[in-house]
Order: C-alpha cells, then sequence, then structure tokens
C-alpha cells in the first residue's frame, strides 16, 4: 500500500474539510496547504466533456494571465530573418536565427524555453518536429507562435502567456501562478484561464462542458472547485 508523507496527510485532510469550494475559497485552502520548502507552483486541472480523439473537438489555446506566472522568466527563441529577427532583437528574445539556428538545434541545442518563427520560416521549422514537438515546443498557428508580429509574441510570452491542451483523458492542466503570489492574483489568473477555456469549447460539444476543476500546488493535495460557479460563463 502506497504510503504518503505526515506534511501530505496534513494537508490533504485540511483540503478536505470542505467536499468542493468557490474560487476563492479554493486558493485560499492550495495556498495555506503548500508545505514544501520551495515556492510552489499553483496549477489548475479541468475535466472537460470532450471526445479528444475528434479532432473537432480537440481544445487548445493561450492565455496571458494577469499577473504572469512568475518564477524564472522563459527563454525565447525567434527564428526569423531580415526585419523580423530584428524586430525580435529589439523586444528582448533571447535567441534570434534563421537557418543557421535551425542546423544548431538539429545537432542537439535546446537552449531555450518557447520558440516563436514567422510563416516563411516554417519550411525550414518543419525539420524540427521530431525534435521540438514532443517537448511542447513546436511553433503553431493556433498558439500565435507562428506570425510575422514577433515583437507582441515574444512580449506575450513574457508577459506569462500560458499554452494550454486537452489530453487523451479530456483534462486540460495549465499553471496559474505561485503560492507565494497575492490570492487575488491567483484568482484573477485563475479565472483568466477558465475563461480562455470555456471561450475555446468546440461548437459540436454537446452536454456539459466543464466536468470538474481542481486546483493544487506541485506537492499539496487536489481541491475541488465548484463547476455550477462556472455555468454562467459557459
Amino acid at each position: 500500500m502506497r504510503r504518503v508523507g505526515k506534511n501530505y496527510e496534513k494537508a490533504r485532510k485540511a483540503a478536505k474539510v470542505k467536499p468542493i469550494y468557490q474560487i476563492p475559497e479554493a486558493v485560499d485552502v492550495v495556498k495555506k496547504s503548500a508545505f514544501a520548502k520551495f515556492d510552489e507552483t499553483v496549477e489548475v486541472a479541468m475535466r472537460l466533456g470532450v471526445n479528444p480523439k475528434h479532432a473537432d473537438q480537440m481544445v487548445r489555446g493561450t492565455v496571458v494571465l494577469p499577473h504572469g506566472l512568475g518564477g524564472k522568466a522563459k527563454r525565447v527563441l525567434v527564428i526569423a530573418s531580415g526585419e523580423k529577427a530584428k524586430e525580435a532583437q529589439d523586444a528582448g528574445a533571447d535567441h534570434v536565427g534563421g537557418d543557421e539556428i535551425v542546423a544548431k538545434i538539429q545537432e542537439g541545442w535546446l537552449d531555450f524555453d518557447a520558440v516563436v518563427a514567422t510563416p516563411d520560416m516554417m519550411r525550414s521549422v518543419g525539420k524540427l518536429g521530431k525534435i521540438l514537438g514532443p517537448r511542447g515546443l513546436m511553433p503553431n498557428p493556433k498558439t500565435g507562435t507562428v506570425t510575422f508580429e514577433v515583437a507582441r509574441a515574444v512580449q506575450e510570452i513574457r508577459a506569462g502567456k500560458v499554452e494550454y491542451r486537452v489530453d487523451k483523458a479530456g483534462i486540460v492542466h495549465a499553471p496559474i501562478g505561485k503560492v507565494s503570489f497575492d490570492g487575488v492574483k491567483l484568482v484573477d489568473n485563475v479565472q483568466s484561464l477558465i475563461g480562455s477555456v470555456i471561450k475555446a469549447r468546440p461548437a459540436s460539444t454537446k452536454g456539459r462542458y466543464v466536468l470538474s476543476v481542481t486546483l493544487s500546488s506541485t506537492m499539496g493535495p487536489g481541491v475541488r472547485v465548484d463547476p455550477s460557479s462556472m455555468e454562467a460563463k459557459e
């Protein structure tokens, strides 16, 4: 039988005082239940009433959280040329290059956390699918990372842009900040993410869309959020 630590068990009992919470209450419980010595990330898990096996029920999108994610800033790579390369550099991209940087990645270089590419470079970037795809780094028009507006893309990523995609089990997982954040900021971030996922509802989806929502910290227990509090937004 799997054992859990004393700190986790204490946090789990605290989280189970109520079976379900409104968003502000859930955030407060997650903050109080965090026990790790590092600044834990707060995450959201949304179980949706979709079947990801059908292409027309795939839920995917991005949202710029109003208060960012905190922690270490993402290292942004922009694959572009000419004026767009200069625009990316001026916007603060950590790495900028064209075909030469594609070749560098093929050789094993991966010193970046996000990739933006201009449409005219996608013929070259396409060669990196097997490298970037499994790592969730492949540029995609649906997430705003294949664009000629490279400055805007870089700024959004640095501001706390979060990409989300429903998994095979119909669940969206996404970070929304740190335990050290003020509770009000975490609530704002949670609501922004949930609102974005609701707007991304596929037209082919029937019945209830948001089935459950759970908040948790990196090491802490899950705290259930009342789905009915989101029904008015659906």
